[in-house]
């Protein structure tokens, strides 16, 4: 079948093939004309004094249950302003479909109504277009709530034609990087991006509801600090001298608990030079809050509150499920020491604890003694390469994992009783972390100790080592209150929300490669 005998657009009668260069060519052309009318005095190409009185959906919400007898009675202005997602054209009067921030509502549009000249000019209008409409609410024979067009106005016009309404986009990779149009065309994309909105809400109030105080700490750092992590590099001409992307907020945070606000927290942007994958995006979002005298017991307690908060205010009474599965988030959160979890979940048994065992298990699973020294570690830290490889995909439940090694923990508290481990915990959901704890080393000397054990690391040639902070060194020598804190992922959080199965889904422009 050739072009010629392609079959009409349902919606537009324009052909459903035609080559997208051809269209973006032929609205350049219907622009150009509007151009030339406004050097003529008629009319303005992009006209920006339309005011919109009312929301798709606030007219649904408030005229939906109205019959035809009552809005004919009782006549209802409406005026709005938004996208042409539709339009039918039949003869002296048609119907478009407007979209704006809220939702969709049909417009009724009549040669009478509006005059001919509009009426002929809307004719050649494009769906993408962004029109504003006066007139008053009706209904159609079908009972659809619709405007009944007055006034309407092309506002601005679309350039580039839309994907098809029917497939929207099919290339995962596009909607990440047109994300401006997978708005357009998805309503479950502005949902989920709405959701994320009212859960960041949610937790702000949350926090200030129970004592904390909301600040903001610089991003560029002259010391990366607070995670290990590989940062990105810049340098700032003014000063002259390299900075780092912030890799976390953690030890500005804590340099206010010396300054002696109690409870602080901060959502934040942090920059980490990794990986990319469906958890990992190298700028994310986190919640980092402390509290003084909180130890980490109290912080498994307030992560409880804060996470069940958060569900019930963005899913209400809707049981939570994660690509399929339940969620409960309502039962108490699992308590487990890695060692405990170990046992529970694979079948080591007594070899938990057997030094060589664990090695040799590590080596079957693709670890080598040149990049994991695995030879030099201690039982705690096998434990814990263990436990990643083979339990933390089965912790779908919420479940905090306590009790980490001292010796890759270099921010945590060490356990009074026993010393190699620290008194801190992940939170773990759907097998993935969400949320990184501890209660907080505040003892300056075994600080510095700690630091100079990291340096050693980077010497060794490990990326990820922290480096020596001697303000930081500086602010605990002053005296920091014993107390706790905290790290969740929000990005994360929002993958749970939304039931989204990449974090790229929940952020709404991720780092991608640059377009050739």
């Amino acid at each position: 079948m050739t072009q010629a005998q392609t079959p009409p657009h349902a919606e537009t009668g324009a052909p459903a093939a035609q080559d997208e260069n051809q269209l973006i060519a032929e609205r350049r052309e219907k622009l150009k004309a509007l151009r030339e009318a406004q050097k003529q005095g008629q009319g303005v190409a992009f006209p920006n004094d339309f005011k919109p009185a009312h929301k798709a959906a606030e007219l649904a919400e408030q005229f939906g249950e109205s019959s035809k007898e009552a809005l004919e009675a009782t006549p209802a202005p409406a005026s709005v302003a938004g996208r042409m997602m539709l339009k039918r054209v039949m003869g002296k009067a048609s119907f478009a479909t407007l979209q704006d921030t809220s939702g969709r509502i049909q417009v009724y549009v009549s040669r009478d109504a509006v005059g001919e000249a509009v009426y002929a000019a809307f004719k050649h209008w494009d769906l993408g277009d962004i029109i504003g409409v006066e007139g008053k609410l009706m209904r159609t024979r079908t009972g659809e709530l619709t405007i009944e067009a007055s006034q309407i106005r092309l506002l601005t016009k679309s350039l580039r034609p839309l994907p098809d309404k029917f497939h929207g986009i099919a290339d995962q990779e596009i909607k990440y990087r047109q994300r401006y149009v997978d708005l357009i065309m998805d309503e479950s994309a502005r949902q989920r991006f709405a959701a994320r909105s009212k859960s960041l809400t949610a937790i702000r109030d949350f926090m200030v509801e129970h004592g904390f105080l909301e600040v903001e700490t610089p991003m560029l750092h002259p010391i990366p600090g607070g995670a290990n992590a590989k940062p990105f590099k810049t340098h700032h001409n003014a000063l002259d001298q390299e900075m780092f992307l912030r890799i976390a907020p953690e030890l500005y945070l804590k340099r206010l608990l010396v300054g002696g606000f109690d409870r602080v927290f901060e959502i934040n942007r942090n920059f980490r030079n990794e990986g990319i994958s469906v958890r990992h995006n190298p700028e994310f979002t986190m919640m980092e809050f402390y509290a003084a005298y909180w130890n980490y017991q109290d912080l498994m307690d307030f992560n409880e509150q804060l996470i069940r908060h958060v569900v019930r205010q963005v899913r209400g009474d809707e049981p939570l499920t994660y690509q399929g599965k339940p969620v409960d988030v309502l039962s108490p959160f699992e308590r487990l020491t890695i060692r405990e979890a170990i046992l529970k979940y694979t079948e080591a048994g007594d070899n938990v604890d057997d030094v060589a065992w664990l090695q040799a298990q590590l080596k079957k699973l693709g670890m080598t003694e040149e990049k994991h020294q695995l030879s030099s570690r201690s039982l705690p830290s096998l434990q814990v390469l263990y436990f990643e490889e083979k339990v933390e995909d089965k912790l779908w439940n919420p479940t905090f994992i306590m009790d980490h090694p001292t010796e890759i923990s270099p921010l945590a508290r060490a356990n009074d009783a026993n010393p190699a481990v620290t008194e801190r915990f992940e939170l773990y959901i759907t097998g993935r972390e969400f949320g990184n704890a501890f209660s907080e080393l505040n003892d300056a000397e075994d600080q510095a100790a700690r630091f100079q054990a990291q340096v050693s690391a980077k010497d060794g040639g490990d990326e990820e080592a922290m480096y020596y902070d001697a303000d930081y060194i500086r602010a605990l020598e002053y005296g920091m209150p014993p107390a706790g804190g905290c790290g969740i992922g929000i990005d994360r959080l929002m993958m749970l929300l939304t039931d989204s199965p990449s974090i790229r889904d929940v952020i709404l422009f991720p780092a991608l490669r640059r377009e050739v």
